[in-house]
């Protein structure tokens, strides 16, 4: 199984790189186009690949860092690197969406000459070496489950549209002479590139903030734990994502205090077993007798500025 595991982040790892290298090339290519050519559509799309070869960037430095051993100063080692780097990706994708808007705005009232056919030209190259990097990717590497992998390659997806887009809009300058169809494409795949900025740094900034992991339910997970037969309550739970896809739990387990450490320590096993199955791979649990109970509340309630809220005064 291990090896198996192993293969497939080579191959993810492989398929990036050479995905990186194509898209960071063309995007090269297509702004230097859109330049010469005067086309805001091309221009954008390169905008949208740039967000492309970023996301594939970091893809692959949370490959590399994931595997930079833990050390004493980083218990959890790199991991978390991948979500700075994607807050920073998302921030620039909102930044290049508003340049956009904001250049296209000023075509629509004098849209400019633009070169048709060398726009044409590129846009059509643009959409195949898209194809191609999809092609690449749907055969080489897992789409289906590595979150970072699977990001990726909807943002090739997408690209798609744009090069779709100015395309189209080469086309009706062409053949109608539609000055705004330039701009009007540029606007559509920067609302592409907007929204894709917008999930990402919501999503990098959710687990900034230690937020709950949008596929678990809190109150489902002290259910179950409290389904374990032994299990009294459960308090000062905490749940979070480290990186996409590792996830984190602490919790305080209420027990009968004439259990023995070998009794308490199976059942322990068995809720992380149970935790495994349910996505948190990654839990630490604290054992207390019924004496014990300081607080009943699920979630733990330490006020700031009351450093001794959380002490017990009764010893």
């Amino acid at each position: 199984m291990a090896g198996h595991d192993h293969s497939h982040g080579h191959n993810n790892k492989k398929v990036l790189l050479i995905s990186f290298i194509i898209i960071t090339t063309y995007m090269l290519v297509e702004a230097f186009g859109g330049f010469i050519t005067n086309s805001l559509a091309l221009l954008s799309d390169a905008g949208h690949m740039l967000s492309d070869s970023l996301a594939l960037a970091i893809a692959l430095l949370a490959f590399k860092f994931g595997e930079k051993a833990v050390n004493k100063g980083k218990t959890f080692g790199y991991r978390r690197f991948e979500i700075l780097a994607a807050m920073l990706n998302g921030i620039t994708l909102i930044a290049i969406a508003l340049y956009i808007f904001y250049e296209a705005i000023e075509r629509f009232i004098n849209p400019p000459e633009v070169a048709t056919v060398g726009m044409l030209v590129i846009s059509i190259i643009g959409l195949f070496i898209n194809i191609l990097v999809a092609w690449i990717m749907m055969r080489g590497s897992d789409t289906e489950h590595n979150l970072n992998m699977r990001g990726a390659y909807l943002h090739v997806l997408s690209d798609m549209l744009g090069s779709v887009g100015a395309i189209i809009a080469a086309l009706l300058m062409m053949f109608f002479g539609w000055g705004w169809a330039d701009p009007l494409a540029s606007v559509i795949v920067a609302v592409l590139v907007l929204r894709s900025g917008y999930f990402v740094s919501k999503s990098s900034l959710h687990v900034l903030m230690e937020g709950t992991p949008r596929n678990i339910d809190v109150e489902e997970v002290v259910q179950a734990i409290s389904q374990f037969e032994g299990v009294k309550a459960v308090h000062d739970m905490h749940i979070w994502s480290i990186t996409s896809n590792l996830n984190a739990l602490t919790a305080h387990i209420v027990v009968d205090g004439n259990k023995t450490v070998y009794e308490t320590e199976a059942l322990l096993h068995s809720i992380e077993h149970m935790l495994e199955h349910k996505n948190i791979p990654h839990s630490t649990l604290q054992i207390e007798s019924e004496q014990h109970r300081h607080d009943e509340s699920i979630l733990c309630t330490i006020e700031s500025g009351a450093p001794d809220a959380h002490a017990h005064h009764n010893h």
